[in-house]
């Protein structure tokens, strides 16, 4: 790949690279994230490939030159259903095969490569057990809005010659070439793109108040920090689209005037650093980054920092704080980011989604973009969906959609039968959200309305058999771990909230714990220092919300309603299935459970210290918890 020297050579080159891949008579797209690839896909590819070459055909792994081949071979992005991977796309007739191993790769390049057929057996089976061929046909995808996810699955992730082919840094050229830098923030400012990290902050505002700053350097940083338990969108679009989002950092870089930028990605996505780091060397390379960018006077340049991990590192201060070096801490503000961010100097800070918007608005312009979602929270969201559903995975919906659209239609409804209880939204920093709230648009505002937060876009799914005392222990116990130790609202704040809901869930607990736990979660809420602080005690506030009883039950009745807290359920013998073999009172180490040899056994709760130690020695299933 040669340097592209101006505009000419860029068309020039996204022509060329667009012929390349229309001569590739056929494709294979191996989804490639993170997921599949712990499921073997790599193996898979390679087969595919070893398959391929036992045949004869002709096969093209990186789009490098224009010339004819039998068959395209891509590693791409996540495909979206996690549910169901491995998984492998076959176009241009848009098969998609489902749980692939690396045995079924010679029957796919012999029937479906070597020839066109579907293989049956691979084909995803909806509830009504009928065989979907292709994507539009499978609900978990046909219920979508991929916008800013369009590219991964489909293009191979780490190629910028398929970027191109696709369109890519089409939107960065007609900026840098068409548009003012002012003319550029007025377009994201009339899209009313508002910040996907959490908060929602409207970035053409943000873009327009570091414009404005008179201090000559000046920065853009990414936050790839995506910290929350179950969250994975920014993980996929940096894994599986890199140059949508680095064009959207070039687009903001160029308008508000900054020559250098940072993606803070934590470690533990390396896949993400890998492709990232692959990406911005492909920029280099053609001129797209760099010094005079394709003969403008516009130059930038883009280093990765890699975080350790620090759920705090997510909030805007911290993160620039361990870019520089330092320990990951918020500060006091005002001054804020757009004024005194990263080393002192105006810094442009969103979150990875919200850079991979910025080229679909600048392409297809602020009206376009204003005409998807709703009317104050415009545009997609995407969304990883986890828990107690059918299908898992990746998705991408118009905001303002219904939770109930998600859930059920897309998500598949409630694995094994169960009843829908609750979904926790926002991670640690969000809020849970109960059968009420089903028909709640998923924006902004509404979700603020009721005391939650989109957050990142994680959504954990429980079902009926969840103990919400103990959901809320589990995201206080994340939160106090995480918390930095700057302010005392959070460092003791949460350290004590956390032993409350311990000795709750250990049958400890007293009936004024429901007052401290409101009156701590308050205190921490008005005067933490930083946002995530701030929005430490919601999952606990949230809880005690919609499901106060689960908290009384816990406390006065020492029950666990879900059954799901070991300390508090009790273990008792079933008289119908017990015959009396007196095998698990020789076991019981505080002589709770007593009786006569051929009879059934009876467990005293008030000796009984709930070890199971019985429950595994008992020869037929007679001891359970009930």
């Amino acid at each position: 790949m040669t340097k592209i020297k101006d505009r000419s050579e860029l068309k020039k080159a996204r022509t060329a690279y667009r012929a390349a891949l229309k001569k590739q008579k056929k494709h294979i797209a191996v989804c490639a994230g993170t997921g599949c690839i712990s499921s073997g896909s790599l193996t898979i590819f390679n087969e595919l490939k070893k398959s391929a070459a036992k045949r004869g055909l002709s096969v093209q792994i990186a789009l490098t030159e224009e010339k004819g081949a039998d068959l395209g071979l891509k590693k791409t992005g996540c495909h979206g259903f996690c549910q169901i991977g491995p998984l492998v796309r076959i176009e241009p007739s848009g098969y998609v095969y489902a749980r692939v191993s690396p045995g079924d790769a010679d029957e796919i390049i012999e029937k479906s490569i070597a020839g066109d057929e579907f293989i049956t057996r691979l084909g995803y089976r909806n509830e009504a057990g009928r065989v979907c061929k292709c994507e539009k046909d499978i609900p978990f995808y046909k219920r979508q809005s991929r916008t800013v996810l369009e590219n991964s699955g489909a293009i191979d992730a780490t190629s910028i010659a398929e970027y191109l082919a696709a369109g890519g840094y089409g939107a960065f050229e007609k900026a840098l070439f068409e548009m003012t830098p002012a003319a550029i923030v007025s377009e994201i400012k009339e899209s009313n793109l508002r910040g996907r990290g959490g908060g929602g902050f409207p970035t053409g505002r943000k873009w327009e108040q570091v414009a404005r700053q008179e201090e000559a350097q000046k920065y853009v940083v990414c936050n790839g920090d995506e910290g929350d338990p179950g969250a994975f969108m920014d993980m996929s679009i940096m894994e599986g689209d890199p140059h949508r989002m680095i064009e959207g950092m070039l687009i903001a870089a160029y308008a508000c005037g900054a020559d250098k930028g940072y993606i803070y990605v934590r470690a533990e996505y390396p896949k993400a650093v890998e492709r990232l780091e692959t990406a911005i060397a492909q920029c280099k390379k053609t001129g797209i980054m760099g010094k005079n960018i394709l003969g403008s006077d516009f130059s930038f340049d883009l280093i990765i920092s890699q975080g350790a991990g620090a759920f705090v590192c997510g909030e805007g201060s911290a993160l620039t704080a361990s870019i520089e070096g330092n320990r990951g801490m918020p500060r006091v503000k005002p001054p804020r980011t757009v004024e005194q961010g990263l080393f002192g100097k105006p810094t442009t800070l969103n979150n990875v989604e919200t850079f991979a918007n910025v080229p679909l608005i600048i392409e297809r312009g602020a009206k376009w973009y204003r005409s998807v979602g709703s009317d104050s929270s415009p545009g997609t969201k995407a969304f990883s969906v986890t828990g107690n559903i059918v299908n898992t995975g990746l998705i991408e919906v118009e905001m303002g959609s219904p939770l109930r659209k998600v859930i059920f239609d897309i998500g598949g409804g409630i694995a094994d039968g169960k009843k829908f209880k609750a979904v926790q939204i926002g991670g640690p920093s969000g809020a849970c959200l109960t059968e009420e709230h089903l028909d709640l648009p998923l924006d902004f505002d509404s979700l603020k309305s009721a005391g939650a937060m989109i957050g990142s876009g994680g959504l954990v799914v429980m079902n009926e058999d969840t103990c919400m005392v103990e959901v809320a222990r589990f995201f206080m116990s994340f939160t106090q771990r995480e918390s930095c130790g700057k302010c005392v609202p959070c460092r003791e704040g949460t350290k004590r909230m956390l032993e409350i809901l311990d000795g709750i869930v250990a049958g400890r607990g007293e009936p004024e714990d429901i007052t401290m736990l409101r009156e701590l979660g308050e205190m921490i809420t008005a005067t933490a220092l930083c946002g995530l602080g701030k929005t430490a005690a919601s999952p606990v506030l949230s809880t005690l919300k919609h499901f106060l009883p689960e908290y009384e039950a816990h406390i006065n009745e020492k029950r666990c309603p879900a059954g799901s807290c070991s300390s508090l359920a009790n273990i008792i013998i079933d008289p119908a299935r017990c015959k009396g073999c007196s095998k698990c009172e020789k076991v019981c180490p505080t002589a709770a459970i007593t009786g006569e040899l051929k009879q059934p056994y009876n467990i005293d709760s008030a000796k009984c210290v709930k070890c199971e130690a019985c429950i595994g020695e008992c020869p037929f299933g007679a001891i359970v918890k009930g």
